[in-house]
């Protein structure tokens, strides 16, 4: 069974979010156990697992995300990833759909290497800071919001991109305070840079103290920043050590995300389900 390491929202290995990428036979997932034990053997953010549904229907592959210690609802750079593996293999083209937990996801490759995303976008709803939230990440927090049960984030402003950067969180603080991480944002010091916003994710609660880069995280940056700019197309820094870009189109309902994606690993996996 091949096995491939993609590094994603990056346009250079080593930079970006690493993820395992497995595509499987037709069929049905293996057992959960068996997902669960290549995922924290991978130790990555998160593998993803896909395999093909039959034609006809309204998705054309089934995809599901573990991080090395359980499976998540959304996730946007191991989606890319898998898209990277179907385009750049040639096992599909043009745009692809899988059937995912949090619904039907599609995946749509450009000539120029890029690949858009199409995600549901993260309900926002604001509420009051947590207790501990602001002493945990060490700095003050302007405003926090909830993201809805997929994102399942506590997405938190702060007041500038050098503050983000310094962020050195008490993760095992951070731990209570959200359903699946928080993410901390603030606007770009200077736009011209590039980008728009910054963020940086953290996610103990699931193995993981920090994510390299959050694409499903920007389902919720997208409308959080797009009411600020006054903008609907928008470019994402995630201020991490690797760092990566994520452009941001605001659909109502629906967000874009578009990035690019290098695989760095190919390899195969000797022990069967």
């Amino acid at each position: 069974m091949r096995i491939r390491i993609v590094d994603a929202f990056t346009d250079r290995p080593f930079a970006g979010n690493p993820a395992g990428v497995l595509l499987l036979d037709s069929g049905g997932f293996p057992d959960d156990a068996w997902l669960q034990d290549v995922a924290e053997e991978v130790n990555l953010s998160e593998t993803a697992f896909a395999h093909p549904l039959p034609g006809g229907g309204e998705a054309d592959w089934a995809l599901r995300w573990f991080t090395p210690v359980a499976e998540v609802d959304m996730c946007g750079h191991a989606t890319l990833a898998t898209a990277h593996v179907l385009h750049s293999t040639g096992t599909a083209s043009g745009t692809v759909r899988f059937s995912a937990r949090c619904g039907i996801l599609t995946a749509t490759a450009h000539e120029d290497g890029a690949i858009t995303l199409d995600f549901p976008t993260a309900p926002l709803t604001p509420v009051p800071v947590p207790d501990g939230v602001a002493k945990a990440l060490g700095a003050e927090v302007l405003s926090a919001h909830d993201t809805g049960e997929h994102v399942g984030d506590l997405l938190v402003e702060l007041s500038d991109e050098a503050t983000v950067r310094s962020l050195t969180p008490d993760f095992a603080a951070l731990v209570t305070h959200s359903g699946r991480g928080v993410i901390a944002t603030a606007a770009a010091a200077d736009p011209s840079a590039g980008y728009d916003f910054v963020s940086r994710g953290f996610f103990p609660r699931l193995g993981i103290d920090e994510d390299p880069v959050t694409g499903s995280a920007h389902t919720a940056l997208a409308p959080f920043w797009s009411a600020r700019k006054g903008r609907d197309e928008l470019t994402g820094l995630q201020a991490s050590a690797r760092s990566g870009l994520v452009r941001t189109a605001l659909r109502g309902e629906r967000t874009l995300l578009t990035g690019r994606a290098v695989t760095v690993i190919d390899g195969e996996l000797l022990t069967a389900p």
